[in-house]
C-alpha cells in the first residue's frame, strides 16, 4: 500500500487524475516532509512562501523539484522565473512595459476570432482542437510567423511532457515552415537530451535568437517588437522566448480542456451558464481553481524560518502545492463542488506575490472566448470517450479530449 506521499510524487498517478484524497489527507497535515523537500498545502501557507521571496527564494535552487545538474543551474538560474528581486523585477518591469493597451487590445478581437473558428470546426477531440488557440495568440504576441507555430506545440510538448512518452516523443512538420524555422529543427537533437537543459533544447534558443535579431532589426507593432526595444541582451530575450513558448502555451492548453471536463462532469453547471452568460467570468476562475493546471512550484529557503509550526532551516526546498491550497476547505466553501457563480477568495492558479503570472489577463480572455464560442453552440457538449491524461505530475494535463 503506497503512501499518499509516495502517491502524488508519481506521475503515473495522474493518468487516472489528481489524488485529491489523498492531498486532503495530507493538507490536514499542513507541511510534510517528502523525500529531500517539505511540501506545503495549505492555502495561507502557500500564499505566505509565494509572497516572501527574501525567505523563500526562486533563485537558489530554481523552481522545480528537481535539482537542476550544476552545469544547468546558472543557465536555468538566469531565467525570469528563477529569479527574485530586484533582477526579476526589472525584467518584469520590462514586460509589463512590453504589453502595452493597443498590443494587447490588437490581439483579443483575434483571439475571439480564432476561438469560434477552433469550436464551429470541432473535431471530435476538444483537447487537440483548442490546443491551437494559445499557439495561434502566442504567434500573434511574438510576431512569429503562423506557419511556424508547431514549433511552439514541439518545444512544450518536450519541456513539459518529458515523463509522457507520447509528448516526448513530438515532432513537427515542417511543411511551409519559414528559413528561419527550418534552419532552427535542423538543431533538433534526436540522442534523448534532457529538454529542461539548454543543451536539449538547441532548436528553441536558435530559432529565438535569430526571431530577436529579425525584430530588433525590423521592429513591427507586436508584444516582441515592444520588448526588443527595451534594454534587454538577446540572451536575456531567448530566456524569456523560452518561458512564454513553453508556459505560456502549456498552462493554457491543458486549462481550457479541464474545463470544459468541469463543465461535462457538472452538467447542472452547465446547464446554469448556459440560462445566464453573465456567469461566464466566474466560471473561468473556478475553473482555473478546480482544475489547477499547474500542481506545485518550488522555493529554497534562505534563512531559518517556520511554517505552520514547522521549523525549516537555510537551504532546504520548500513546494508549494497548488492543487491542494485551491481546494483548502478553511477558504473555500465545499471546495470538491465545481460552482460557476462562486466568489470566494483567489484561487492560486497563476501564482501569487511578486512571480503572478504575467500572462493572466491574456489566459482569462482566451478561456472567455473559446467557452463564448462553446456556449453560443446549438446543444451542449457530451463526452464521446474516455478522457487521456498527461503522465506528468507537474502539469494537470489533457490529452485527448472526445466530444460530441
Amino acid at each position: 500500500m503506497r503512501t499518499d506521499a509516495e502517491l502524488i510524487v508519481d506521475p503515473d498517478t495522474y493518468t487516472s487524475g489528481v489524488p485529491h484524497d489523498a492531498l486532503t489527507r495530507l493538507r490536514e497535515k499542513n507541511v510534510v516532509r517528502i523525500d529531500d523537500f517539505w511540501a506545503v498545502f495549505r492555502y495561507d501557507d502557500v500564499r505566505a512562501v509565494l509572497r516572501s521571496p527574501t525567505v523563500f527564494s526562486s533563485h537558489r535552487g530554481a523552481t522545480q523539484i528537481r535539482d537542476p545538474q550544476p552545469a544547468d543551474l546558472a543557465y536555468v538560474q538566469r531565467m525570469m522565473l528563477n529569479q527574485d528581486p530586484p533582477a526579476h523585477s526589472r525584467l518584469r518591469r520590462m514586460l509589463t512595459r512590453a504589453f502595452t493597451p493597443r498590443a494587447v487590445a490588437r490581439l483579443e478581437s483575434g483571439i475571439r476570432s480564432n476561438a469560434r473558428a477552433i469550436v464551429a470546426g470541432l473535431s471530435g477531440d476538444f483537447a487537440a482542437d483548442v490546443a491551437d488557440l494559445p499557439l495561434l495568440t502566442l504567434a500573434d504576441v511574438f510576431g512569429v510567423p503562423r506557419q511556424d507555430r508547431a514549433l511552439l506545440y514541439d518545444w512544450s510538448n518536450r519541456v513539459i511532457g518529458f515523463q509522457d512518452t507520447e509528448y516526448a516523443l513530438s515532432s513537427s512538420s515542417s511543411e511551409g515552415m519559414t528559413d528561419m524555422a527550418l534552419a532552427a529543427l535542423e538543431l533538433r537533437p534526436s540522442d534523448g537530451r534532457d529538454p529542461r537543459s539548454r543543451d536539449g533544447m538547441p532548436d528553441l534558443y536558435a530559432y529565438a535568437h535569430a526571431l530577436g535579431s529579425f525584430k530588433r532589426a525590423h521592429p513591427s507593432d507586436d508584444v516582441l517588437s515592444n520588448l526588443m526595444s527595451e534594454d534587454i541582451s538577446l540572451e536575456e530575450f531567448e530566456n524569456l522566448f523560452w518561458l512564454f513558448s513553453v508556459a505560456g502555451n502549456e498552462t493554457l492548453r491543458n486549462g481550457i480542456p479541464g474545463g470544459m471536463i468541469a463543465l461535462l462532469s457538472h452538467p447542472d453547471q452547465y446547464a446554469r451558464l448556459r440560462a445566464d452568460r453573465s456567469l461566464l467570468p466566474t466560471a473561468v476562475e473556478e475553473m482555473l481553481r478546480w482544475w489547477t493546471p499547474v500542481m506545485h512550484f518550488r522555493r529554497t529557503a534562505v534563512q531559518d524560518t517556520s511554517l505552520s509550526g514547522v521549523k525549516i532551516k537555510a537551504g532546504d526546498k520548500v513546494v508549494v502545492w497548488f492543487s491542494a491550497a485551491n481546494r483548502d476547505e478553511l477558504v473555500f466553501t465545499e471546495p470538491d463542488r465545481f460552482d460557476v457563480g462562486r466568489r470566494e477568495a483567489d484561487h492560486l492558479s497563476f501564482g501569487h506575490g511578486p512571480h503572478f503570472c504575467l500572462g493572466a489577463q491574456l489566459a482569462r480572455t482566451q478561456m472567455r472566448a473559446v467557452f463564448e464560442a462553446v456556449l453560443d453552440l446549438p446543444g451542449m457538449l457530451e463526452l464521446d470517450g474516455e478522457i487521456s491524461r498527461l503522465r506528468s505530475n507537474f502539469q494537470n494535463g489533457v490529452k485527448h479530449l472526445p466530444v460530441r
